[in-house]
């Protein structure tokens, strides 16, 4: 299987349109790859339809958000597709890849590494931006023009960061509990130190706060959308650290929407009580008339 061939795993009728599953060889990992594509009903009928990249967190793999957070009747509504990929390279065979689960090394955190052993597959910011986005410009119904990025715990670090480092690539910007503030907390601290080495100057461009802190203008004038549970046990832990987002936010004068929810935890409950939200939020961004009511 040539890396731009994919290979259609599982496909469902799903509220009009078509919940699909696809692997691929990626070049960019030097590995199999899977994904996770919904295509709304417009998209069916021929439409170029906007595109929402969902990224997700630690330990979940490319069917959490289809199978888990109802999505896909709200966007088959508004008219956009859904990307979900998964969230690390699998199978490389490196010493310490499955401490993933353990909240340790092997999760992708949405960057390229340049530390052995892991800088030859775990390469996720490059797949993402410059493998499986073109590829599904140039192969789905999809408006490559027309793209948000959200995403969850260390996916919503992922969509923070990727959206801040590459300016003008995505047009909308949300996230539930992301790890907001990376250099700062264990989980990143454990990530970057073996990912991008020893060196914590070189943290801060993989860390959200940093990048915003540190942009000459606003990024966003439309706003950006975080949804916080207090009862999340990672914020008590301060492994997530919103308020350092909040922060730097106010200090540009980047509008931020962050609200937080008394009672709701880190898990996909929480992700499905608030997904409306999101998804109306990117759909007014990325130009589409219809609410999701």
């Amino acid at each position: 299987m040539t890396s731009d061939a994919l290979e259609l795993r599982s496909e469902h009728a799903c509220f009009g349109g078509v919940q699909r599953f696809y692997r691929h060889a990626s070049r960019e990992i030097g590995l199999p790859m899977q994904f996770a594509l919904y295509l709304p009903p417009q998209a069916l009928a021929g439409a170029q339809v906007p595109a929402l990249l969902y990224l997700a967190g630690l330990t979940c793999t490319e069917d959490t958000f289809a199978t888990k957070a109802g999505a896909q009747r709200l966007a088959a509504a508004l008219g956009l597709a859904l990307i979900a990929p998964d969230t690390s390279p699998r199978g490389a065979g490196v010493a310490g890849e499955a401490d993933a689960w353990d909240f340790g090394m092997g999760a992708g955190f949405y960057l390229d590494a340049t530390q052995a052993p892991w800088a030859t597959h775990w390469r996720m910011e490059s797949y993402v931006l410059h493998e499986l986005l073109p590829l599904l410009a140039a192969t789905q119904p999809i408006d490559g023009d027309r793209l948000g990025i959200f995403g969850h715990s260390m996916g919503g670090h992922g969509a923070l960061t990727l959206a801040l480092r590459h300016p003008g690539r995505f047009q909308s910007l949300s996230a539930f509990a992301p790890i907001a503030a990376p250099s700062q907390c264990a989980w990143g601290r454990k990530a970057f130190s073996g990912y991008l080495g020893n060196d914590a100057s070189a943290w801060q461009a993989h860390d959200a706060s940093a990048l915003m802190a540190a942009q000459a203008h606003v990024p966003y004038p439309g706003g950006i959308l975080i949804d916080q549970g207090l009862s999340d046990n990672f914020l008590a832990q301060q492994q997530l650290q919103p308020e350092a987002f909040e922060a730097a936010c106010a200090a540009i004068g980047q509008p931020l929407t962050l609200r937080r929810h008394a009672g709701y935890d880190h898990g996909y409950y929480f992700i499905q009580s608030f997904m409306a939200d999101h998804l109306a939020y990117h759909a007014q961004q990325l130009g589409l008339a219809r609410s999701a009511d």
